[in-house]
């Protein structure tokens, strides 16, 4: 089937034409080159080994070249995630930093029951800190702490814990702690953290 070309076409087909001609006229036949050394007085018969180390010299520079765009573009793969996991850190950190203590009460239950002002370590030997959070970071877990302070200002227990999947931006959390007979009486309080930044306390009175 007959080819075709339009004006376009014909224009390119003559500039590849043209250079491809050009660099055919700059190639030198083998017996010109051999002639070129003798005028040089250079052994022509080691044409060969010195053409296979040219082609030897520039394939390495060719892989020299590859590898380094290769090492390039691994930088900068790895730089870029290493910049989204930073961005991706500080809206973590952002977003935990928004969350704040609501309601707060002493009971001596896990949900519900009276908000308690005085405990007795006789009779209620373990009591709960019940906390709303509010701003929590739906489709996360949070890290929380809570210390309990004697009245001499001791931190008597330290308890961390991690809540389940949050699924809605206000989120009800508790702790606990067993007074014991041994507790001493007092003004107590209790402090919940996150992230090493209190976001709920609530003093009480131990008897």
């Amino acid at each position: 089937m007959e080819t075709r070309l339009t004006q376009t076409q014909l224009a390119q087909v003559v500039a590849e034409i043209d250079k491809l001609s050009q660099q055919r006229e700059l190639e030198l036949a083998p017996d010109q080159v051999r002639e070129i050394l003798r005028e040089l007085n250079l052994p022509d018969e080691l044409l060969e080994d010195a053409i296979a180390q040219m082609r030897r010299r520039e394939a390495l520079e060719q892989q020299q070249r590859r590898n380094r765009w290769i090492a390039i573009a691994s930088t900068a793969v790895v730089i870029s995630a290493i910049g989204i996991g930073v961005l991706f850190g500080q809206n973590q950190q952002q977003k935990t930093a928004q969350v704040v203590g609501g309601e707060d009460r002493i009971a001596l239950s896990q949900k519900g029951g009276d908000s308690l002002t005085q405990v007795n370590r006789q009779i209620n030997p373990r009591i709960y800190y019940q906390v709303t959070l509010k701003n929590a970071p739906i489709g996360r877990e949070l890290s929380l702490q809570c210390d309990w302070i004697n009245p001499s200002g001791d931190i008597v227990h330290q308890g961390r814990y991690q809540t389940r999947t949050i699924d809605t931006a206000v989120w009800n959390t508790h702790c606990f702690y067993d007074l014991g007979s041994a507790a001493a009486p007092g003004k107590w309080e209790v402090r919940m953290s996150l992230d090493g930044r209190v976001i709920s306390s609530e003093p009480f009175t131990v008897k």
